[in-house]
């Protein structure tokens, strides 16, 4: 089947092109409106000249016009291009700001988040929207969506991560348009009375009244945890441990109120409503009933941007079984993707929910079929669990390469958990539904609520036991972005290939996959060709890493806590060994030497120069005295030493001009050995 022959596929694909270079060309909005305004004009010209232009010409104008239209769409999407955002009035200082809670984000040991959006500044009215944060122990009240306030802070910088290959939040937030945050004291902070409502408040309020009402009834923790992850698209309160499970067992998209739900939900509602078809009109009333009803699934689950996109795209859907016509599936998956991202919000291109939905659907739709058609057992029970093991084969594959790309593993066993989970998910969810409602109406039966947490709990045994199988969890695998794009178009080659065989899909195939090997076999010889001396940044401890070519010794008095940060350089630089040492006092380096001088403050006796000296566990040493003697060329300072003994240090450096890298502010100090 050629994708590329419908029209709405076309145009997605160059929207999607344009939102791309829209984000990293960063152009503003007036170039691409110029732009779009241009091509539209072309396009009527065109259009209406008693000269038609041919299909060709049209074409091109028709893609440019898409293309910068979604230039376009995101550069009104930033909030940073708004003329009133927060960022182009005078708001570096100290001031009072006004803020409206429009998210709890979750807590973590030291502080409470959420997101707010700014609506004056010291009585100037600005907008945007800001992260606020405030000391879990200094709470005097319990923030919620729709609060009002008045803060007075100095909005500070998200910091960018100080160790190579770590996750970027401050890059997360920016495709959210935050691009700051305010540290709240609560002595600063006043609590304004009878805040204007609105519908995510409302969502809110009804979510925390459901919420209330099942911690009420008796449900096992863990169980709790899962319902509300379920229905209320909370994952708060699931522990670590479960969490765990959950993603080892390939399942975790379980716990996502996304596609898969409002999926299972839309094939029950259809399954359910069947009759409405004999009424005059019925099928009309059952697609409007249908909608309604999984939009008010996503007002229950908190209209999260997860929900409100698969929301969208199922409504899509569900329009498209009202046509009956399988052939159009592809051109209403198209046209939700394009909807979402022209109407509702573009930056969702960037969120790996978007990204891992639609590509597990399109997957569905092409290549469930394919599989179908290779095998069609006879026996009722075998062709069920075939039926339901290609949906999940054709799901995987088609979230594999994204799955990789950003959490650099693959659950072997991914088939059993679907396979014993999802044939029995709509029943769960079903029950689901009428238990929450009777829990919030007091009306729930003792034993409804003991076998529905039951169930639950069964759920949770099944995925544990599924990720005890440590064998099949393959982790810590390499993969960067053009292997992301290049295994793509190996796969849709390959899927093309088996659709219909010809010689010039088959060369294709090859083609993609020797680029594939190529890029792979680059990068491995590029790690190879490494030699590099490296301080690392964490806070109470120190970690100086020696690479030579794809092998890594790590020096560290506690390998423990140091473990995600070695782990995320180990996959990022396709590390092939790693061996821990205690940490040694010198270093040699390129016929240099490095000392360590730590909390001891030991100081070779014997007068001896060297190139570089790192100070760690705040060592108590006149360090004008010690330059005098060692004479480095560079002074480091890790996050093992006190804020206090930094500036200080700072000082004495800046006075003698000579160079000093405190990582806690330059992140990485890394030397180059080869």
């Amino acid at each position: 089947m050629k994708l590329l022959q419908f029209i709405p596929i076309k145009l997605t694909f160059f929207l999607v092109m344009g939102i791309l270079a829209g984000y990293h060309l960063d152009l503003g909005i007036y170039w691409p409106l110029a732009l779009t305004l241009s091509s539209v004009a072309c396009l009527g010209f065109f259009r209406y000249s008693k000269s038609r232009p041919k299909s060709v010409t049209f074409g091109i104008t028709a893609a440019c016009t898409t293309l910068f239209l979604g230039m376009l769409i995101v550069g009104i999407s930033q909030p940073k291009n708004d003329a009133h955002h927060y960022s182009k009035a005078n708001t570096d200082d100290l001031g009072a700001w006004k803020l409206k809670i429009t998210d709890v984000l979750k807590s973590t040991t030291f502080s409470n988040r959420f997101i707010a959006d700014v609506e004056a500044f010291d009585a100037a009215h600005v907008t945007g929207k800001i992260i606020v944060s405030l000391p879990a122990d200094a709470s005097p009240f319990p923030l919620q969506v729709d609060d009002e306030l008045i803060v007075l802070a100095k909005r500070t910088e998200i910091p960018s991560p100080l160790n190579p290959h770590q996750f970027d939040y401050r890059q997360y937030l920016e495709k959210q348009g935050i691009y700051h945050q305010l540290k709240m004291d609560p002595q600063n902070t006043i609590l304004l009375k009878n805040p204007k409502k609105t519908l995510l408040g409302r969502a809110a309020s009804v979510r925390n009244t459901i919420r209330s009402a099942l911690q009420q009834a008796a449900f096992g923790e863990n169980e709790l945890g899962i319902i509300q992850a379920l229905f209320l698209g909370q994952r708060n309160d699931i522990s670590e441990a479960t969490y765990t499970a959950y993603k080892n067992a390939g399942a975790v998209h379980i716990l996502a109120v996304s596609g898969l739900h409002i999926g299972i939900l839309l094939l029950f509602l259809e399954f359910l409503l069947r009759p409405m078809e004999l009424l005059p009109k019925g099928k009309v009333l059952k697609l409007i009933t249908i909608v309604i009803l999984l939009w008010g699934f996503a007002f229950l689950a908190g209209l999260s941007a997860s929900v409100v996109r698969a929301v969208t795209m199922f409504s899509f859907v569900a329009y498209a079984l009202y046509l009956n016509r399988p052939s159009n599936t592809f051109n209403i998956l198209a046209l939700s993707m394009f909807f979402i991202l022209l109407a509702i919000n573009p930056m969702l291109l960037f969120h790996v929910g978007f990204q891992m939905s639609y590509a597990a659907v399109f997957s569905i739709v092409w290549i469930y079929p394919l599989l179908q058609r290779f095998w069609f057992p006879k026996n009722w029970m075998v062709n069920k669990i075939w039926q339901l093991l290609s949906v999940s084969i054709a799901a995987q594959i088609g979230v594999l390469p994204i799955s990789l790309f950003y959490f650099h593993q693959f659950p072997g066993l991914f088939f059993i958990s679907n396979l014993l989970i999802i044939p029995f998910l709509g029943f769960i969810l079903g029950l689901g539904i009428i238990v929450i409602a009777l829990v919030v109406l007091d009306l729930a039966p003792d034993a409804l609520i003991f076998f529905y947490d039951y169930v639950i709990r069964l759920m949770n045994g099944v995925i544990d036991k599924v990720a005890q199988q440590e064998a099949f969890i393959f982790r810590d695998i390499p993969f960067d972005s053009v292997q992301l794009i290049l295994t793509y178009v190996m796969v849709l080659t390959l899927v093309s290939l088996l659709h219909q065989y010809t010689f010039k899909r088959l060369r294709m195939v090859l083609v993609a996959v020797i680029a594939l090997q190529v890029w792979s076999l680059t990068r491995l010889s590029q790690a190879e060709s490494k030699a590099r001396l490296l301080v690392a940044h964490q806070t109470k401890n120190t970690i100086v890493m020696h690479r030579s070519g794809n092998q890594l010794t790590v020096f560290t008095p506690d390998s423990i806590s140091s473990k995600n940060i070695i782990t995320d350089y180990v996959i990022g630089e396709h590390i092939a060994t790693t061996h821990f040492k205690p940490l040694e006092n010198v270093f040699d380096i390129n016929g240099g030497k490095m000392l360590i001088i730590d909390s001891l403050g030991v100081i070779p006796t014997r007068a001896e120069r060297f190139d570089l000296l790192l100070l760690t566990q705040s060592p108590k040493i006149n360090l004008e005295r010690l330059l005098d003697s060692l004479q480095p060329k560079s002074v480091i300072a890790d996050g093992s030493n006190y804020g206090s003994y930094i500036k200080r240090w700072t000082a004495t450096c800046a006075q003698r001009k000579l160079p000093m890298h405190y990582t806690g502010e330059k992140g990485i100090f890394e030397l180059d050995l080869e």
